[in-house]
């Protein structure tokens, strides 16, 4: 198995896949690594690679093994890693974007409600759990805690649409709950949810695990392309995407749909760049920073 010079383990799947694992443990500085390692790879146009899968502390690439020999891949990640390899002055190219959010919303309580029996406390609601998992009063002080700072996106996929993200806070502060003892059958698209230290809204319908705390007006999947949003691309979200999860209200709800409905509906998004460095020295005044963009709309 070789190996990079910054301790990555490198692996193959059959003729067509390199995995790269940078490593076991999860950390900011590692999964913005990850986002810097394949955008470089991406902006380098290398005929043969077909694909590029970033995720939270690894990512794996894709070949098409009659023009591109994998093996051939190996030597020119390594370089691109070694021009990635300190943190020190790191930053990504993000975007900043505004995503409403109906907590303690009448459709996902009512699905969670009829999971229960697959659920660690059959006698709370998924908010009310993760309240008490996090050493919050109650359910107000929980949904304060996730919506105050934002969060980065460090894993696209699973399904389209799909983006886990995790909290631009320091690691004392990270929300963390576990999954549901056994998934449910069912989840509202655009359900808002939180596993581990991830978040995510749920693209579509379907089966789901993690602990469900409100939901979204507005689509991170759109086959049909209807939203100006996604003339270039049916899934809103990209790796490095930050995300303000802002609490609204049933009738602002009700709003954003009309709006989508009607096909006219425009994300707040603005370009930025994320700086690790200028983060770390600094969070709660680089969050405010971030953030100011979002308050001149």
């Amino acid at each position: 198995m070789p190996a990079f010079d910054d301790g990555s383990r490198v692996s193959f799947g059959a003729d067509e896949f390199v995995f790269v694992e940078l490593s076991a443990e999860m950390s900011l500085a590692t999964t913005l690594r990850v986002i810097a390692i394949t955008d470089e790879l991406r902006n380098r146009e290398i005929p043969g690679l077909v694909d590029i899968c970033p995720a939270h502390v690894s990512y794996m690439v894709r070949v098409s093994p009659e023009e591109l020999d994998p093996r051939d891949v190996v030597p020119r990640l390594a370089d691109i890693h070694r021009a990635a390899a300190g943190s020190v002055g790191l930053t990504i190219r993000a975007r900043v974007i505004d995503l409403p959010i109906f907590y303690n919303d009448p459709w996902t309580h009512e699905t969670l409600m009829r999971f229960r029996d697959r659920h660690q406390a059959p006698d709370l609601t998924d908010l009310e759990y993760s309240a008490r998992l996090n050493g919050f009063q109650d359910v107000d002080e929980l949904i304060a805690a996730h919506s105050s700072s934002p969060f980065i996106a460090t894993f696209i996929g699973f399904v389209p649409g799909n983006a886990e993200s995790y909290q631009l806070v320091p690691r004392d502060r990270q929300l963390e709950v576990p999954k549901y003892l056994r998934p449910r059958t069912d989840t509202p698209a655009r359900a808002l949810g939180h596993g581990g230290a991830f978040t995510t809204i749920y693209p579509v319908r379907g089966a789901g695990g993690f602990q469900l705390f409100g939901r979204s007006p507005l689509p991170v999947f759109d086959a049909g392309q209807r939203l100006p949003d996604f003339a270039d691309s049916i899934v809103l979200p990209r790796s490095g995407d930050i995300f303000k999860y802002r609490p609204i209200d049933r009738d602002e709800y009700d709003d954003l749909r009309r709006q989508v409905e009607q096909g006219d509906f425009r994300y707040r998004i603005h370009e930025t760049v994320f700086d690790l460095g200028a983060f770390t020295a600094d969070p709660v005044g680089y969050n405010r920073t971030l953030l100011e963009v979002l308050a001149d709309d």
